[in-house]
């Protein structure tokens, strides 16, 4: 999973049509509905699966106090580039989500695992592992945040095309799709780039692989309240991807 991403974080940002913009539109997003959860005022969030930042560098913009680590060494390095870039202080670093208990203080307001970061966990026992760290990060009363796919409404099978579309960067363009094959409740996501420099007859096309765990969201919700967390729910309609909740008791 660390090298998908490794040779992903180049490109990451070709996944959206303007990605400067999803950033600012999901951290407005989160801290809306931060702001309406989490009691007191939430000033400190522990993002375990920040990749090359989209979340993170919304919510640092927006004044949260951000720490943020991934699994990948280039999606962080891009990361921090991201950040600098843009002024923002993030403190980033590589780890584990399922390490965090060993890497990251505690007494965090939310700690947030985003865009189907949480299923590249391919068993149960897994994601248990990953949320009894995250509840162990949290401060009394705060929250845990996660998003992901509704797998239950996604077809199963082989050859299943999921295309992005045409992005352009600077002379080049990129088709960019993706290729799922399901063995299971897991599939590989074989994920295709090809670029065009437009000025000639051929082209170049890369392709990353990963696995995922096409985990249901109750199935994700039954996990949460088995690593500890209280009043557990599934929201939609606040977030591009339904929005799993739990509180750590007070």
């Amino acid at each position: 999973m660390d090298d998908f991403y490794n040779q992903l974080s180049p490109f990451y940002h070709l996944i959206y049509p303007d990605w400067d913009a999803s950033v600012e539109l999901q951290g407005r997003q989160l801290s809306e509905f931060i702001s309406s959860r989490v009691e007191g005022e939430a000033t400190s969030i522990l993002d375990v699966a920040c990749g090359i930042g989209t979340q993170s560098l919304g919510l640092a913009a927006l004044g949260y106090a951000v720490t943020a680590s991934d699994l990948s060494p280039g999606a962080v390095d891009r990361g921090r580039r991201e950040a600098a870039l843009r002024g923002l202080d993030i403190a980033f670093s590589v780890c584990d989500m399922r390490q965090i208990g060993s890497h990251h203080r505690s007494g965090f307001d939310v700690v947030l695992c985003a865009d189907n970061s949480m299923p590249h966990l391919l068993s149960d026992d897994a994601i248990l592992e990953a949320l009894r760290a995250m509840h162990s990060r949290l401060r009394d009363g705060g929250y845990c945040i996660v998003t992901q796919r509704d797998y239950a409404k996604e077809p199963r099978g082989q050859g299943i095309v999921k295309p992005y579309g045409v992005r352009e960067s600077g002379d080049t363009r990129y088709l960019i799709w993706q290729v799922w094959d399901f063995e299971g409740d897991h599939y590989t996501v074989s994920m295709y780039f090809v670029e065009d420099d437009m000025t000639g007859t051929s082209a170049r096309t890369r392709v990353m692989r990963s696995r995922y765990y096409a985990i249901t969201t109750d199935t994700m919700l039954r996990l949460m309240s088995e690593a500890g967390f209280q009043a557990v729910e599934r929201l939609d309609n606040v977030y591009f991807q339904p929005v799993l909740i739990g509180v750590k008791a007070r």
